[in-house]
């Protein structure tokens, strides 16, 4: 995938520029250009990823391509809670797939959006893994994944095949409240 696919997986969950966004799970930072790209110079973005050299490699990246988006990396395992200001949105693009319980973390997850805010979440469309995507869910498992954890009407906002895993979709979930 380049970054345009990227950004067409993202584009249709963010409904207008500026904002304030979270990429969790960040990795060395392909959906956080996206986001960049997205969001524009008037937004803001605070990166998180336990891995100091992806968020390194990000940051040469995104100096490179977006030097007018506010950035703030935080090198943090985002299992745990995270020291963050209410978001407008959220992004977690193959970052859930790593953990094998997932209502704990998006507990915290939700807890850090505005109400009315947006999680976006880019998947492998498969409810099986491997050793290199450990515990992917599909598009229906995520719609019942989101709503047992609080959040609603969840959309399913674009699909690419993927050489890897078949397919790989990206989602939009609200928080509740006005939006």
């Amino acid at each position: 995938m380049n970054h345009q696919d990227h950004v067409r997986l993202l584009r249709g969950g963010i409904p207008k520029p500026g904002g304030v966004w979270a990429d969790i799970g960040s990795g060395s930072g392909a959906f956080t250009l996206a986001l960049a790209d997205c969001i524009g110079p008037g937004g803001e973005i605070i990166s998180v990823d336990k891995d100091s050299r992806a968020l390194h490699h990000q940051q040469q990246a995104m100096l490179a391509r977006f030097p007018g988006v506010s950035i703030r990396y935080l090198n943090a395992d985002f299992s745990h809670r995270l020291s963050l200001p209410l978001l407008d949105g959220v992004v977690m693009a193959n970052s859930l797939h790593f953990l094998p319980q997932k209502d704990i973390t998006l507990g915290l997850i939700r807890s850090y959006i505005k109400p009315g805010g947006r999680l976006i979440i880019v998947e492998y469309n498969v409810d099986r893994g491997n050793i290199w995507v450990p515990y992917p869910f599909s598009y229906r498992t995520w719609e019942t994944l989101a709503h047992d954890n609080g959040f609603v009407r969840t959309e399913l906002l674009a699909t690419r095949p993927s050489s890897f895993l078949g397919e790989i979709y990206s989602a939009v979930s609200f928080t509740k409240g006005p939006s």
